[in-house]
């Protein structure tokens, strides 16, 4: 069943939308030679007919699988997203900034603390603890979207993935601002340790090996996100909402511990996912076409704490 009345497009398409006629701009207008990045504009073009095609050919009304893929649809893209943008980090600047970055950080804290943790506070336990909660970060994001579409919060999914989308993409344009490649490339020659770990911490360095590139540090996207899942959850769950704030601060450390990210990565990603949730927590709203007062009304009626 397609839709006959056109596509209608949630908050969410129109970000998705929005950000991929953004960058394609920013690329037609700075990319030099442009033919190096033909790959990212044909990226960007695609994804917005894809973000069409879902828009005018699915309708949750029609069956639970038209509603999976029309509400979560961005979930998938996200990586996708993430890994287009390693083509993109020198499209303004011609080299990476970390040199003020750590400067900034030496300033204001007396130490590094990437190279305090390497020669004072490396432990094999603890870098496997630090290593789990950096990993929750993975699963969360659509374990949290497929337990709202399981109890049918398709309010709560529309809203929350509108905030989810909104802390990425300002992070994504955020490493094209401000490139850094991160402390486990700028400080590499002056590491003494490895960071040794049972089980979590080769997987998290598989994970970064594999899907990781240089300089998508600025800021933490993974803290961003995580505390617009957390701060959902706190409104759609609440007891899970809690429980999310010890690993999200043993997320936020893993970041820096791991040589992944700068403290000040963190505190900026931080302060992103706080802005984004409580960006769309404000005006979610007015930026939603009134729906029928059914359809309303059981949209209220899920979106209720547990």
């Amino acid at each position: 069943m397609t839709s006959t009345a056109g596509p209608r497009f949630y908050p969410f398409d129109k970000l998705i939308i929005g950000f991929c006629t953004l960058m394609a701009a920013a690329i037609l207008l700075l990319g030099r030679p442009l033919g190096s990045y033909l790959d990212s504009l044909a990226f960007f073009a695609g994804v917005v007919i894809v973000v069409i095609l879902v828009a005018r050919c699915l309708d949750p009304a029609a069956g639970r699988w038209h509603a999976l893929v029309r509400l979560l649809y961005p979930v998938l893209l996200f990586s996708f997203f993430y890994t287009n943008m390693g083509n993109l980090v020198f499209l303004m600047h011609d080299q990476f900034y970390d040199w003020q970055l750590t400067a900034f950080e030496q300033m204001i804290l007396g130490v590094n603390p990437t190279l305090y943790i390497d020669k004072n506070l490396l432990n094999v336990w603890i870098n496997d603890l630090f290593s789990l909660t950096y990993a929750s970060y993975y699963p969360m994001i659509p374990v949290f979207f497929i337990v709202l579409f399981l109890n049918r919060r398709e309010g709560a999914i529309k809203r929350s993935m509108t905030a989810v989308c909104t802390a990425f993409f300002i992070s994504y344009i955020l490493f094209v601002l401000y490139p850094i490649e991160g402390p486990r490339w700028y400080f590499a020659s002056e590491y003494n340790n490895g960071i040794e770990g049972l089980i979590f911490r080769p997987f998290v360095e598989f994970i970064i090996d594999t899907a990781a590139f240089r300089g998508g540090c600025m800021p933490s996207s993974h803290v961003a996100v995580a505390i617009v899942i957390m701060l959902a959850c706190l409104k759609y769950y609440r007891r899970v909402g809690w429980a999310l704030v010890p690993v999200n601060i043993g997320l936020a450390i893993g970041t820096f511990w791991g040589r992944f990210h700068y403290i000040s990565d963190v505190v900026v990603g931080l302060a992103i996912g706080i802005f984004s949730w409580r960006l769309i927590e404000t005006y979610y709203s007015k930026w939603t076409p009134a729906d029928s007062p059914v359809g309303k009304e059981r949209e209220l009626q899920r979106d209720y704490v547990t």
